[in-house]
């Protein structure tokens, strides 16, 4: 009886876990910012304005997230320094962005510190989902 039970217990948490795995929705990226914003600034919400702003601003440097993306996340990008196409940010232009963890803080990682010289804050990448989930197709 009791390695039956194990059993079952073991195949439920694979189940789970095979979930956690799965294609994720931008919803789910902008609701586990905000959540991580509120931690050090209770009652924030993501602001899709200050997510475009902070998509089209340079912060200091030479670069803004446009500047590869364009000012248009619905629209290819092509990067500053190799040429090398970008496909849309847009989640409605291109169902492959915000689809996977991975994916979304490899990404986050990378252009936030090229743009802004450090990580990302919590807040900051709720504001640019935000923005691009409401992005036209």
């Amino acid at each position: 009886m009791r390695s039956h039970s194990l059993q079952t217990l073991l195949a439920a948490v694979a189940l789970i876990a095979s979930g956690f795995a799965s294609a994720e929705a931008p919803a789910d990226f902008l609701a586990r910012y905000e959540a991580e914003a509120r931690q050090s600034t209770p009652g924030f919400s993501a602001s899709a304005e200050r997510g475009e702003k902070f998509f089209t601003s340079t912060h200091g440097g030479e670069w803004s997230c446009s500047t590869c993306h364009t000012k248009n996340p619905a629209a290819r990008g092509k990067h500053a320094n190799t040429g090398k196409a970008i496909e849309p940010m847009a989640p409605g232009a291109n169902p492959e962005r915000l689809a996977s963890t991975r994916s979304v803080e490899k990404w986050f990682g990378r252009n936030c510190k090229d743009v802004l010289g450090r990580a990302c804050t919590p807040g900051e990448k709720a504001d640019v989902v935000a923005w691009l989930m409401t992005s036209p197709r």
